[in-house]
């Protein structure tokens, strides 16, 4: 009889199935098993991920490291506050995150959910630390309020950013010692989720705008409770200097989780446009100038968080699919095929 270890290691080795219409998926592989997984993103080498992981429900997200194959998961947080958004950087021998740490050891309390979905700003700081979680030190403490969705310029000179320093949800950049803090979004609304383009050259972001004095109202409102609606945003861009911004999507619903495709030329993204309401997100690609939408994932349950291997070889993202309870997310894996 198999133990314990040896039958976790033959379900990380085994591959799933593609749902129907998923042409670009091959060899499909669950790393994570239990809990709630989410925004794991490639090293350098594409050998290991960093991701935030819930075990259970009386805990925090923390920052775990896996291998590509599923092993070696350990967490290298402190295990203390809540934390979210890691990032290799320095060839893999350092990483960054954002933590509420700073602010006491326990969970920060959940948003009130009165008013409809939102989600809480909660008042993170983005640290860096060694690979294993040693030496952590704060880029961010001189910002009293929310600073996270921290990602890496492809040169590995610069931070790009989420931030409510000034009052506003609005994308930022900084060198990677925390030096030369410069804004690159000035309209009232949510600018985040920001990645740059495999040339450096361009940013990919999530942005809602309000088009109302009623929204603009609601959205103040809501930031001033230190939450946000993620109900409605879409996919825009712009230079890294944060010039000749464009709005590449317009499809309603919330459109998020943006990142570039090798090739520079397409975006992939998850979304419910085709039902608002539900929690059915699905990845999809577009060109940058917002045509040839292609539906990725064709699931009945939440995909999203997708990122591309540094060779472009492989996606990672993170699903609801065969979970064991309702609502469970794990980190998937495949092969990518380019033209199905």
């Amino acid at each position: 009889m198999l133990g314990s270890a040896s039958l976790l290691l033959v379900l990380q080795a085994a591959t799933i199935p593609a749902d129907s219409g998923e042409l670009h998926l091959r060899n499909v592989r669950q790393l994570t098993f239990g809990g709630q997984n989410a925004e794991a993103y490639f090293s350098k080498s594409g050998r290991q991920l960093i991701l935030q992981r819930t075990d259970s429900d009386s805990t925090c997200d923390q920052e775990y490291v896996i291998n590509v194959d599923g092993t070696g998961l350990r967490r290298v947080s402190s295990g203390l506050g809540r934390t979210t958004c890691g990032y290799f950087y320095a060839d893999d021998r350092r990483i960054l995150y954002a933590t509420t740490e700073h602010t006491g050891p326990r969970c920060p309390p959940p948003p009130d959910y009165s008013r409809g979905y939102v989600w809480s700003l909660y008042n993170y700081d983005i640290v860096v630390a060694d690979a294993d979680g040693s030496n952590t030190r704060t880029l961010t403490s001189n910002s009293p309020r929310y600073d996270a969705e921290a990602t890496l310029s492809p040169d590995a000179k610069s931070i790009v950013f989420t931030s409510l320093r000034d009052g506003d949800l609005e994308l930022y950049t900084m060198n990677v010692d925390g030096t030369n803090v410069r804004r690159l979004t000035h309209e009232l609304g949510y600018d985040g989720g920001a990645f740059y383009s495999p040339d450096g050259q361009w940013i990919v972001y999530r942005s809602f705008h309000p088009q109302t004095a009623q929204d603009s109202t609601e959205y103040r409102t809501l930031i001033e409770q230190n939450t946000v609606k993620p109900t409605r945003m879409e996919i825009w861009m712009m230079r890294a200097d944060g010039s000749a911004k464009r709005q590449v999507t317009n499809l309603g619903g919330a459109n998020f989780a943006p990142y570039f495709h090798p090739d520079g030329k397409r975006i992939l993204f998850a979304s419910n446009y085709k039902n608002p309401r539900s929690r059915n997100f699905d990845l999809y690609l577009v060109n940058v100038d917002g045509t040839g939408l292609e539906q990725v994932t064709t699931s009945s349950e939440f995909d999203s968080f997708a990122m591309f291997s540094p060779d472009g070889t492989k996606l990672v993202w993170a699903s609801n699919r065969h979970g064991k309870v309702q609502g469970e997310t794990n980190i998937f894996i495949a092969d990518w095929v380019e033209r199905p």
